[in-house]
């Protein structure tokens, strides 16, 4: 059995593509007054709000817990991803990486976007789960943000 992986799936928003990923890339401590229920902090740790390499520390709650999570920023300004390279937190109990990344790309009929969601992980052992419930966070916050983004 693989102990790397990576699960992806693809969602539809009404968020320009432009919009979505400046909000992932430079305004992501919106992110806690979007999706109330999943994101309750994000704090810079080391650098800005937008720069790549800059550290931030996310507060959430997966699968009925409360969990932290340190990651690396990295983006691509022409491909529209935000990928957020995990360095510290729980999922490191079970996993020895850990990468989500958001993709957005504008729709053809430029009635807004599709969202690839991502993620890139490496078990730390065969029994370890795939990481369903976090794709399934993913998806969760994602369309939380895009409902926030619209209506404001």
């Amino acid at each position: 059995m693989a102990l790397t992986g990576k699960l992806e799936t693809q969602i539809e928003i009404k968020t320009p593509a432009e919009k979505f990923y400046k909000t992932w890339k430079a305004q992501c401590h919106n992110l806690p007054n979007a999706t109330p229920d999943n994101m309750h902090a994000v704090e810079v740790h080391h650098g800005d709000w937008e720069s790549d390499g800059s550290i931030k520390i996310w507060n959430y709650s997966v699968g009925g817990r409360k969990e932290t999570y340190k990651e690396i920023i990295e983006t691509n300004d022409e491909t529209r991803s935000v990928a957020l390279v995990g360095l510290e937190g729980d999922v490191f109990k079970h996993y020895k990486s850990w990468k989500p990344i958001v993709t957005a790309t504008p729709k053809a009929d430029g009635s807004g976007s599709v969202l690839t969601l991502t993620l890139e992980y490496e078990k730390l052992k065969e029994d370890v789960p795939v990481p369903h419930e976090y794709l399934d966070f993913m998806v969760r916050v994602n369309k939380d943000l895009d409902e926030h983004l619209v209506s404001n």
